[in-house]
C-alpha cells in the first residue's frame, strides 16, 4: 500500500500541488470486481482545500487516473455501519449517497480517522459520524480551542505539521552542507542527532553559567515588593481621609436630586393646569350667547356662531391620561353638555319657525306669479338662511339627531310650498297653450293637477276626406288623430315652442338654486362628474325606467352626495308628473309639438349633464326626455300608419298624394326646428322611416289607381319628392333623392311611350313588315321588289297621313295627357316635350328606312320635322 501511495502522490497529486494524507482500497457495494482508491488530500497552497478523490486504474492497467473529486465541505454524513463489529462497509453522503466496501476494516478505520481530523482542523461545519467507534475519534479530540488537532502518536502529528518558508530554507541549507543527506538518509540522521546533542549540552552549560545573574534578579524583585507594600499603606491612609468627604458629597447630591425632582413636578403640574385652563375654559360672553343670544339678528347669529365654535373646541379637546378623573374636569364637561343641548334645542326651534314663516311669506306672492308664466324667486329666503350655515354645520357635528330632524322639516315645508308654486305655474302654462280658460276646460284641466281627462274618442277621431284640397284629401299628418289641422298654423306652433321653452327656462334655475342652497346650508358635497356614468336619458329605448322621483320618503343614502339628490327628489316630487302632463297636452293639441319638445328637452338635458350628469335636474329632465322621445316615435309611426290607410277616389284623378305633400310640410318644419339641434340623429332615423313609407305607399296607390294611369301617379309624386329633397338638401336622404329622380325619369319615359303609342299606325305596320323582311335575310335595297312592300304600296300608306290628320291626332293626344296630369305639379309641358321628341324619333326612323329600302324613288312623307314642331307648338299655345 505504501508503494501505491507513493505512486499516486508522484503521478497524480504532486502535479496538482496536492498532498495525499490517507488512502483506502474500495469497491462499490454489490460490485466487488471493480476496485478503486479513495484518497484524502489537501492542497499545498493557502487557503487549504480538502478533497476526497476517487482514483482508478486505467483499462490497460499500467497507470492510474483521477476519476472524480468531492470537496470535503460537501460531505454531510460518514456512516461506518457498525461501531462494535468489524465491518468493511461504509457510506459517504455528498449530494447523493455513495456506498463503499473497503478491502480491510483497518484501512476503512484509518481513512475515517483521517476524515475526522481534517474536519476538526479545516472545516467550520462539522460532519456527522454515525456508527463510528468512540476510541477511533478520541485520538483526535483537541485539548483546547486554539490547539491544533493531533493524533495520539507522534507520527500523526508530524504527518500533519506543515513547514513554513523559513524552515524549508534552513533544511535546504543544512542538506546542502551534507553530501550524504540524499544518498544516505541514515548517515544524515545520525549526524543531525550528534549535532543536536552538542547543542543540548551547550544550552545546559549556558543555563548553569547564568545562576549569579538569576540570584541578583531575585534580590531586586524582593526590594521592589517591599516598596509596593509601603505605597499600599500610604494609599490606605489617603482612602480613610477621603471617606468622610465622600459621605458628605453623597448627602449633598441626594439633596440636589430631591430639589430638582420637586421643581420638575411643579413645572409639569403647572403645565397641566395651564392646559386645562386654556382649553377647557369657556368665556362668559360665549356662555351668555349660547343661552340668550339673538338668533334673528346678524350680530346675534355671529356671536352664537363664535360661541358654538368655542364650545365645540372645548368639548373636542384631547385630554391627557388621568384628566377625566379630575372632579373639575367632569363638572366642566357636564356644563358643556348642558350648554350644547340647550343651544341645539333653541337653534332647531328657531330654524323650524323660519321654515314655517317662509311658507306663509311665499304664499302671498303666488297670486302675482300666477298671472305671468314665472316662478317665485327664493333667493331672499336662501340668503337669509345661509347666515345659519355655520350653525347647521355645528349642529351636524354635535347633535346629528336634531340636524336630521331639521332636514326632514325643511323638506316637508318646502315640498308643500314648491308643489303649490309649480302646479299653479303649470296651470298657467296649460292655459296659455290652449288659448283661454274655456279651452283648458275643453281639454279637461281641473284645478292645478294638470291631468288630461278630456274625451279621447273626440280627440282621436280620424277623418279621411277626398277633395281637391291637398290638406283634406286624406288624413293630414298634422291631424295625427288629435285636433283638426285646419285649426293650427305656424303661429300656434311658435307660441307653443315659446311657452315650453319658458317652462324649462324657469324650472332649471329654480332647481339649480335650490340644490346649491341645500349643499351650502346643510353642508353636503355636490355631485362631481363621473366619467362613464350612464343616465336614463342616454338610453331612451332601454325598456322600463326606474322612477325614484315618485317615492315620497327618502331612500337610504350611501353618501352626502346621494343625500342631496334624495332631498331634491322629495322637495320637487311634483315636477316630473307635471312635465309629463304638459307634454301630453302639447301632444294632444298638435302631435308635431313633439318635435319642438324633443329639441328643447334634449338641449336642456345636454346643458344639465354638462353641469352635473348625476344631479336631480339632469336625471329628471332625462326621464321626461324619454317620454318626449316616445311621443316623437309615436308621431312618426302614426304618420306611416295613416299613409297605409289612405284611400283614393275612383272618380277623380289622383294627382299629388296627400302624404307626399304632408311629408314635404313635415320635412320643412322639422328642418327649421332641428337646425343645430343636439338630437339630429333621431330626426334622421325618422326621415328614413317616413321616406320608405312614402315610397312604398306611392307605389301601392299607383297600383290601385283606376282613373289615373299608374305611370302618371308615380311620375308626378316622385317628381314632387325629388323636388322637395333637392330644395331641403337633407344629407341623410341623398340616396332616396337619387332613387326618386330615377323613378320619376323611368315612369315619365314609360308614360310617354305608352301614351304616344303609334300615332301613324298603318305606316308603323308597313315598316314593321319591311323590318321583318330584312330580318329574314332580304337585302334592304331589294325590299321594294316585294309585292306587298313596293313603292306603290308605300305611297298609298303615306297618302293616308297628310299634315292635317297628323295635327289632329297630336291635338287629341295633348287633350288626353292634359286630362291625366294634375295642375299642381305642372308637368304637362315636360311630358308634351318628351312626346314631341319621341314622335320626331319615330319620324326619323321612318325616313331612314325609306332612304335605305327605296333609294332614288323620290318617296317622302307629306309633312316634315319642322311641321311636327309647328304642330306641337301651336297645340300647346292653343290650350
Amino acid at each position: 500500500m505504501t508503494a501505491i501511495k507513493h505512486a499516486l502522490q508522484r503521478d497524480i497529486f504532486t502535479p496538482n500541488d496536492e498532498r495525499l494524507l490517507s488512502i483506502v482500497n474500495v469497491c462499490k457495494a454489490g460490485k466487488k470486481k471493480k476496485n478503486c482508491f479513495l484518497c484524502a488530500t489537501v492542497t499545498t497552497e493557502r487557503p487549504v482545500q480538502v478533497k476526497v478523490v476517487k482514483v482508478k486504474k486505467s483499462d490497460k492497467g499500467d497507470f492510474y487516473k483521477r476519476q472524480i473529486a468531492w470537496a470535503l465541505r460537501d460531505l454531510t454524513v460518514v456512516d461506518a455501519k457498525d461501531a462494535i463489529k468489524e465491518n468493511p462497509e461504509f457510506d459517504l453522503h455528498f449530494e447523493k449517497i455513495y456506498k463503499w466496501v473497503a478491502s480491510s476494516t483497518a484501512e476503512k478505520n484509518t481513512f475515517i480517522s483521517c476524515i475526522w481530523k481534517l474536519n476538526q482542523r479545516y472545516l467550520r461545519k462539522k460532519i456527522d459520524f454515525l456508527n463510528v467507534s468512540s476510541q477511533l475519534l478520541e485520538e483526535s479530540v483537541p485539548s483546547g480551542e486554539n490547539q491544533s488537532v493531533t493524533g495520539g502518536d507522534e507520527e500523526s502529528v508530524d504527518e500533519y505539521q506543515e513547514l513554513n518558508a523559513r524552515e524549508e530554507q534552513d533544511i535546504e541549507i543544512m542538506m546542502e552542507g551534507c553530501e550524504c543527506a540524499i544518498s544516505n538518509a541514515e548517515a544524515f540522521a545520525e549526524r543531525l542527532s550528534r549535532e543536536l546533542q552538542v547543542l543540548d549540552g551547550a544550552n545546559i552549560q549556558s543555563i548553569m553559567a547564568s545562576e549569579k545573574q538569576v540570584n541578583i534578579l531575585m534580590k531586586l524583585l524582593d526590594e521592589a515588593l517591599k516598596e509596593v507594600d509601603q505605597i499600599e499603606l500610604k494609599l490606605s491612609s489617603y482612602e480613610e481621609m477621603l471617606q468622610s468627604v465622600k459621605e458628605q458629597m453623597d448627602q449633598i447630591s441626594e439633596s440636589n436630586h430631591l430639589i430638582h425632582l420637586s421643581n420638575t413636578n411643579n413645572v409639569k403640574l403647572l403645565s397641566e393646569i395651564e392646559f386645562l385652563v386654556n382649553h377647557m375654559d369657556l368665556a362668559k360672553g360665549h356662555i351668555k350667547a349660547l343661552q340668550e343670544g339673538d338668533l334673528a339678528s346678524s350680530r346675534g347669529i355671529e356671536a352664537c356662531t363664535n360661541a358654538a365654535d368655542a364650545l365645540l373646541q372645548c368639548m373636542n379637546v384631547a385630554l391627557r391620561p388621568g384628566h377625566d378623573m379630575l372632579m373639575a374636569v367632569k363638572k366642566q364637561q357636564q356644563l358643556f353638555s348642558e350648554l350644547r343641548e340647550q343651544f341645539a334645542r333653541r337653534l332647531a326651534s328657531h330654524l323650524n319657525n323660519v321654515f314655517v314663516q317662509q311658507g306663509h311669506d311665499q304664499s302671498s306672492t303666488l297670486a302675482q306669479h300666477s298671472i305671468e308664466l314665472t316662478l317665485p324667486n327664493h333667493h331672499p329666503f336662501h340668503r337669509d338662511l345661509l347666515r345659519y350655515a355655520k350653525l347647521m354645520e355645528w349642529l351636524k357635528s354635535t347633535d346629528y339627531g336634531k340636524y336630521e330632524g331639521l332636514t326632514k322639516n325643511y323638506m316637508d315645508y318646502l315640498s308643500r310650498l314648491y308643489e303649490r308654486e309649480i302646479k299653479d305655474f303649470f296651470e298657467v302654462a296649460k292655459i296659455k297653450m290652449t288659448g283661454t280658460t274655456k279651452e283648458s276646460k275643453k281639454f279637461g284641466l281641473h284645478g292645478s293637477s294638470g291631468k288630461l281627462t278630456g274625451s279621447t274618442s273626440s280627440l282621436n277621431k280620424l277623418s279621411v276626406q277626398s277633395s281637391g284640397n291637398r290638406r283634406s284629401q286624406s288624413s293630414s299628418l298634422l291631424d295625427m288623430g288629435n285636433m283638426s289641422a285646419s285649426d293650427l298654423d305656424v303661429a300656434d306652433r311658435t307660441k307653443f315652442d315659446k311657452i315650453f321653452e319658458q317652462v324649462l327656462s324657469e324650472l332649471e334655475p329654480l332647481c339649480l338654486a335650490e340644490q346649491d342652497f341645500i349643499s351650502k346650508f346643510f353642508k353636503l358635497q355636490q355631485h362631481q362628474s363621473m366619467p362613464g356614468t350612464m343616465t336614463e336619458a342616454e338610453d331612451l329605448d332601454g325598456g322600463l325606467l326606474s322612477r325614484q322621483h315618485n317615492s315620497g320618503a327618502l331612500q337610504p343614502v350611501s353618501s352626502e352626495k346621494d343625500m342631496i339628490r334624495q332631498m331634491m327628489i322629495k322637495i320637487f316630487r311634483c315636477i316630473e308628473p307635471e312635465l309629463n302632463n304638459l307634454i301630453a297636452l302639447g301632444d294632444k293639441i298638435d302631435s308635431f309639438n313633439s318635435l319642438y319638445m324633443l329639441v328643447k328637452m334634449s338641449h336642456h338635458v345636454w346643458t344639465a349633464q354638462n353641469v352635473d350628469p348625476a344631479s336631480f335636474l339632469s336625471t329628471t329632465l332625462g326621464n321626461v326626455l324619454v317620454t318626449v322621445k316616445r311621443n316623437f316615435d309615436k308621431c312618426i309611426s302614426n304618420q306611416i300608419r295613416q299613409m297605409e290607410e289612405v284611400k283614393i277616389s275612383k272618380k277623380s284623378k289622383v294627382g299629388i298624394l296627400p302624404f307626399v305633400a304632408e311629408f314635404e310640410e313635415f320635412a320643412g318644419l322639422a328642418e327649421s326646428i332641428f337646425k343645430n339641434a343636439e338630437r339630429r340623429g333621431d330626426l334622421d332615423k325618422a326621415y328614413t322611416k317616413l321616406i320608405r313609407g312614402v315610397f312604398v305607399n306611392v307605389e301601392k296607390v299607383a297600383n290601385e289607381s283606376q282613373k289615373t294611369p299608374r305611370d302618371v301617379v308615380m311620375m308626378e309624386n316622385f317628381h314632387h319628392i325629388f323636388a322637395t329633397l333637392s330644395r331641403l338638401k337633407i344629407s341623410c336622404l341623398e340616396a332616396e333623392k337619387k332613387e326618386a329622380k330615377q323613378k320619376y325619369t323611368d315612369h315619365l319615359q314609360s308614360y310617354v311611350i305608352y301614351s304616344l303609342g303609334q300615332p301613324l299606325e298603318k305606316l308603323n305596320h308597313f315598316f314593321e313588315g319591311v323590318e321583318a323582311r330584312v330580318a329574314q335575310g332580304i337585302r334592304e335595297e331589294e325590299v321594294s321588289y316585294q309585292l306587298a312592300f313596293n313603292k306603290q304600296e308605300l305611297r298609298k300608306v303615306i297618302k293616308e297621313y297628310p299634315g292635317k290628320e297628323v295635327k289632329k291626332g297630336l291635338d287629341n293626344l295633348y287633350k288626353k295627357v292634359d286630362k291625366h296630369l294634375c295642375e299642381e305639379e305642372n308637368l304637362l309641358q315636360v311630358v308634351w316635350h318628351s312626346m314631341q321628341d319621341e314622335f320626331i324619333r319615330q319620324y326619323k326612323h321612318f325616313e331612314g328606312l325609306i332612304a335605305r329600302c327605296y333609294p332614288g324613288s323620290g318617296v317622302t312623307m307629306e309633312f316634315t320635322i319642322q311641321d311636327i314642331l309647328d304642330y306641337c307648338s301651336s297645340i300647346a299655345q292653343s290650350h
